[in-house]
């Protein structure tokens, strides 16, 4: 589970006896103290997390294509095409054309009668605890209808940095990425940021 904050989601992974090994591997003699190498680790660690955070950019690590829905779908539609996708949500386009916002599992939950913060198998337990399928309401009703809207969205040129922030600040999981003239160009999730920094541990 990626949690609200991305960059505690890569904890130093080390023991002391692992950096006992790693002294001894070292051929010749290192003056330094166990707890000199684990704070020189630390800092060097710090260091790479924080030159990630500035440099590393959303076109670094975004997903592209991107799957997208559009607002006259229906949610049966909807729903098929992120379950065969593998996704849990997708920027929602006009007709016309224009991302106008997202919609994602959560969206679905809600319209189904879950209350904020409960998560799917809240759901499936009201389901089971009452006549027939809380999801029988919604069928008649478009992406549209259930959107969260405005969209917020990042340029490629945002650090991810910022989009963390951004998921933090409006509780999001995914920002759908623009190119320099407004189209979707890909997009990027909770997991995308957390593997670019895993990728120094």
């Amino acid at each position: 589970m990626i949690g609200n904050d991305p960059w505690e989601d890569c904890p130093l992974p080390f023991a002391d006896e692992d950096v006992l090994t790693a002294m001894q591997a070292i051929p010749g003699y290192i003056d330094i103290t166990l707890e000199d190498f684990k704070e020189l680790y630390r800092i060097a660690y710090d260091r790479a997390v924080k030159r990630i955070r500035e440099s590393t950019k959303a076109a670094d690590v975004m997903t592209a294509p991107v799957i997208t829905v559009t607002s006259g779908m229906s949610l049966a539609q909807a729903a098929e095409l992120l379950a065969v996708k593998g996704i849990s949500g997708a920027p929602v386009v006009a007709e016309e054309g224009g991302i106008i916002g997202v919609i994602s599992e959560t969206d679905f939950l809600l319209q189904m009668g879950a209350r904020p913060n409960r998560s799917f198998m809240a759901v499936i337990a009201q389901c089971l605890n009452n006549q027939g399928c809380i999801a029988l309401p919604v069928r008649k009703q478009i992406v549209a209808d259930i959107m969260s809207k405005p969209a917020i969205t990042a340029f490629e040129s945002t650090t991810i940095m910022d989009i963390a922030a951004t998921f933090s600040q409006r509780n999001i999981n995914r920002i759908p990425i623009l190119g320099a003239s407004g189209e979707i160009t890909g997009i990027v999730t909770r997991r995308d940021i957390v593997h670019a920094v895993c990728k120094i541990s």
